[in-house]
């Protein structure tokens, strides 16, 4: 049962990124704008304007440009991006491990504050500091994230200059780093210094994408344990001499946890997704901002990997986050 789930979920994979590839090629060869003739100064030629056509394939039908595409990303050639002149998969993974591991470290942010505020007002249900937590959610969840973004650059940029505001580290430093994932890299070489240099230019964006997920976690990880605790081998739980953190945490939190851990799983997605507009706000160096440029610049050829890479994230989360449902559901497992 669960390998047929596991193969179903593949092959959906599949025809949604070969979906997403299509919509995405055929958008943004309609939208208006020559890349071409950007590239050039004013005084090309006609010819000047031909050739480079040529050198990029834009002097051929759309059918023919997608499958030339196509039956590159199938080598792993992405082409190469037209406004900066280099490999389009290198470009992309030189700066995917900047928004992953801002994406991680907002989520652990999220799951921390969404999970500690859903035990407190469980515990504290039908009182005022379970109202309070209520009201502050549906606050949280009803600011998006770059507008979380201007607030903490105002608070924690201008105001009480705390933290960076812009790019991901600070250029003074020497990086001496193998990988592009400089936080945990930094972490696994003890280097604490870059470690928090890196933190303070992560830290606004990272709590500007972690506040609404935090708010999402809070509602239904509560209202998951306020059910549960209701159940009888809770109540059984209290009649031992358990205090009702220690209910909370030993016997309703583990059954209570499995539907947030799907939600969590989902929105992480969308997180990433978030990520785009909170890195240009910040000047993070990350692959959201570099899309930003890409669209900007008509880079096709970047703006279908970057859109592809991204799909391709998203639907690998969302394969294992259904991978992991069936496996932690004995309903689903044995089926």
């Amino acid at each position: 049962m669960l390998l047929q789930r596991f193969l179903i979920r593949l092959l959906t994979m599949l025809i949604t990124l070969l979906g997403v590839a299509v919509v995405v090629f055929v958008v943004i060869r309609v939208a208006p704008g020559d890349p071409i003739a950007m590239m050039l100064p004013p005084g090309a030629t006609n010819d000047d304007i031909a050739r480079l056509r040529a050198l990029y394939g834009l002097d051929k039908t759309i059918v023919q440009q997608f499958f030339i595409w196509l039956s590159g990303v199938a080598r792993g050639d992405f082409g190469t991006s037209i406004s900066l002149r280099q490999n389009v998969l290198g470009l992309v993974f030189n700066r995917l491990p900047a928004t992953l591991e801002l994406a991680i470290v907002a989520l652990i942010m999220a799951v921390a504050i969404g999970g500690t505020t859903a035990i407190l007002g469980a515990r504290e249900r039908g009182t005022a500091v379970e109202a309070g937590i209520d009201i502050a959610s549906g606050a949280a969840l009803s600011i998006p994230d770059f507008l979380w973004g201007l607030v903490l650059i105002l608070l924690f940029g201008v105001l009480v200059p705390i933290f960076d505001i812009s790019g991901r580290v600070s250029p003074q430093l020497d990086l001496p780093f193998i990988t592009q994932f400089y936080f945990f890299e930094s972490l696994l070489r003890l280097r604490f210094d870059l470690t928090w240099d890196l933190l303070k230019h992560m830290l606004m964006p990272a709590v500007a994408l972690a506040l609404p997920l935090a708010a999402i976690i809070a509602q239904l990880l509560k209202q998951s344990l306020k059910e549960v605790l209701d159940l009888d081998y809770v109540v059984l739980a209290r009649v031992k001499g358990f205090s009702e953190t220690q209910v909370i945490l030993r016997e309703a939190l583990k059954n209570a946890a499995l539907p947030t851990l799907t939600l969590i799983g989902v929105q992480f997605t969308f997180l990433i997704g978030g990520t785009v507009i909170v890195e240009r706000l910040f000047s993070y160096e990350g692959l959201g901002n570099m899309a930003i440029d890409a669209v900007i610049n008509r880079d096709l050829p970047l703006i279908q990997g970057i859109v592809l890479v991204f799909a391709l994230l998203f639907v690998l989360i969302n394969l294992a986050v259904d991978m992991m449902y069936a496996l932690l559901n004995p309903r689903l497992r044995h089926g």
